[in-house]
């Protein structure tokens, strides 16, 4: 019997990739757009972010280059569709030489972080995302091991590596 709230793994992929091609181009209005109205958020630093209004303003400093121009190579991906759960693990790489003021917080930290690693560098981390029946993320949870993130000189330098994601049929059980 075919479950009227599914919802196959096309629209997951497409959620998923329009969710990074809009961090990517740093648009904040596309990428809230993917997120259901009740979602949460929770960066991996201790925070929890609830409901549209919240995460935007978790995003913002990000957005409006406080780090730098961000950008996310996404290296792998997984979908449990039934579950309606994804994983994707990335490198974000930050330019530094197209950072602007967003406070002198940031400004301070931006200028430490580049003293120690220069103009690029990038980390590492995962992200685990959940959908609601309609294909809107609900939840977004980041991984990474850090207190802050390692930042490493040489993961600042592009090397896109994309492959082919990959998709996980649960069996049913009888």
């Amino acid at each position: 019997m075919a479950n009227e709230s599914f919802i196959p793994a096309v629209d997951f992929q497409n959620t998923i990739s329009g969710f990074v091609e809009a961090f990517n181009v740093n648009d904040l209005d596309t990428t809230m757009t993917y997120f259901a109205d009740e979602a949460v958020y929770l960066p991996g630093d201790g925070k929890q972010y609830r409901g549209r209004s919240e995460i935007r303003a978790a995003f913002k400093p990000q957005f409006s280059l406080a780090w730098g121009r961000m950008t996310f190579d996404e290296h792998d991906r997984i979908i449990d569709i039934s579950a309606r759960k994804a994983v994707i693990r990335w490198v974000c790489r930050h330019d530094l030489s197209e950072a602007t003021f967003y406070s002198w917080s940031h400004w301070l930290q931006r200028l430490a972080i580049g003293i120690s690693v220069g103009k690029r560098a990038g980390w590492e981390g995962v992200d685990v995302f959940h959908f609601d029946g309609a294909g809107k993320i609900v939840g977004k949870f980041t991984y990474a091991n850090y207190n802050r993130p390692l930042l490493k000189k040489d993961l600042g330098l592009s090397t896109v590596i994309r492959k082919q994601p990959v998709l996980v049929h649960a069996a049913s059980g009888t």
